[in-house]
């Protein structure tokens, strides 16, 4: 447990033909145990089908454009915005946000981090 991650516990995330997965999970218990997705998904040992978890899913792409000390506020030269609903994607959009002017600026954090903002962005119409 660190300030970096509060939680105390990360997961690792697949898109495969339309399906939201959960493929790993590492973490520690309050009582010091390390757990894995073995752990809790005793059926599933290779991935889960994430049926449980409906909103918007950005994932940053390219050269940082704006740093922002706050969470994931900053801004990279794309964002792709990724729709779900119980698992399914929905819809998946790009968003430009610019070039950087620095070509020895930050890459982005790719798809190995991203943010989740609820049901956001999920209408009536596309959780059908």
């Amino acid at each position: 447990m660190s300030s970096a991650n509060w939680r105390g516990y990360f997961g690792t995330w697949e898109i495969k033909e339309d399906r939201l997965y959960l493929v790993d999970l590492e973490g520690t218990l309050k009582t010091g145990e390390e757990v894995n997705l073995q752990f809790f998904f005793k059926d599933f040992p290779e991935r889960v089908f994430a049926h449980w978890f409906s909103g918007q899913i950005r994932v940053t792409k390219g050269k940082l454009l704006k740093y922002v000390h706050a969470g994931y506020a900053s801004e990279y030269e794309q964002d792709l915005f990724i729709d779900v609903y119980r698992g399914l994607i929905k819809n998946i959009e790009v968003k430009i946000n610019g070039t950087a002017e620095d070509s020895s600026a930050q890459e982005g954090y790719q798809i190995a981090a991203l943010t989740v903002f609820g049901n956001k962005g999920v209408s009536e119409e596309q959780q059908k």
